[in-house]
């Protein structure tokens, strides 16, 4: 198969493996860097430009579209659906699981545990946002952060007042979540292909850090989820019409809550904690579906 990975940096781990396995398995593989790409709309033809020819014969394409780029990556994907090419990440997929807003909405209609959640449009009423969660600690969130940033534990009502209002003054939206304390500044990270969970890995954050993120120095043990957890991943990854997702939950005493479902998850961590082969996985669900 010709395969089309849409990444803006080839030698990251999770597109450096994916050339790996695809080349072992005989298929033929580019590194196509999405912003360089040109649209050509006509009635008949779409077409994709890119540096000085039009992409032609693809089979499936394979999108790592960082967060910053979302708007113009997903323009490229779904150019690609338009010429009939299969993508483990469709558009409209892509698009909603970067909205985290829609996500936690589609997620709630779906029946799944979610941790309690309140969006406000710049509420002057804080104290009662802060009552809806159940109080202080609790956590804030930028609708627009990735990998950690722009989260915020706020462990008092008055220190939870003054940050929600100091976004609210800078016109940056946030969400404000209950604190899940039975969690210990752990989650659990599944990742699913396909429809089922291929690997999970337990996250656990550094000491004094209630963020569990790898990339903010937290550590990853494999971990083998419970029937529910396992439901869980597969069922908020469902909702969101992934093929591949990295579904990110807590353990709490009323069981999985799900906090986020990445549709760009890194293979780094979840390669290293469970030993298995996962970019193989991904691989072999395109060879299913071309």
């Amino acid at each position: 198969m010709k395969l089309k990975i849409l990444s803006r940096n080839s030698n990251l781990y999770s597109t450096r493996r994916l050339i790996e396995v695809a080349k072992k398995r005989n298929h033929e593989v580019e590194i196509i860097d999405p912003i360089k790409c040109d649209l050509v709309i006509e009635k008949r033809k779409p077409s994709i430009f890119y540096k000085g020819r039009f992409i032609e014969g693809a089979d499936a394409v394979i999108p790592r579209i960082g967060a910053s780029v979302t708007f113009y990556g997903t323009a490229v994907v779904r150019q690609f659906e338009m010429m009939g090419v299969f993508t483990t990440t469709e558009s409209q997929a892509l698009v909603r699981s970067r909205d985290k807003l829609r996500s936690l909405q589609v997620l709630s209609r779906a029946r799944l545990g979610l941790p309690k959640t309140v969006f406000t449009n710049y509420s002057k009423d804080v104290r009662e946002v802060i009552e809806h969660v159940g109080g202080a600690p609790l956590i804030i969130k930028l609708l627009e952060g990735t990998q950690g940033l722009g989260v915020v534990l706020a462990e008092t009502t008055n220190a939870a007042e003054s940050v929600i209002e100091a976004f609210n003054g800078l016109q940056a939206r946030v969400i404000v979540q209950e604190f899940i304390k039975e969690a210990g500044g752990a989650d659990i990270r599944a990742f699913v292909v396909d429809g089922h969970v291929v690997g999970a890995m337990k996250r656990q954050g550094k000491e004094g850090e209630f963020r569990s993120n790898l990339h903010r120095g937290g550590s990853a043990e494999i971990i083998e989820l419970s029937d529910e957890e396992e439901n869980a991943a597969i069922k908020a990854a469902k909702a969101m019409s992934l093929g591949v997702a990295g579904v990110d939950m807590l353990q709490s005493a009323r069981g999985p809550l799900i906090l986020e479902v990445n549709s760009s998850p890194g293979l780094e961590g979840i390669e290293a904690a469970t030993g298995k082969d996962i970019a193989k996985t991904i691989i072999r669900y395109i060879e299913r579906n071309v």
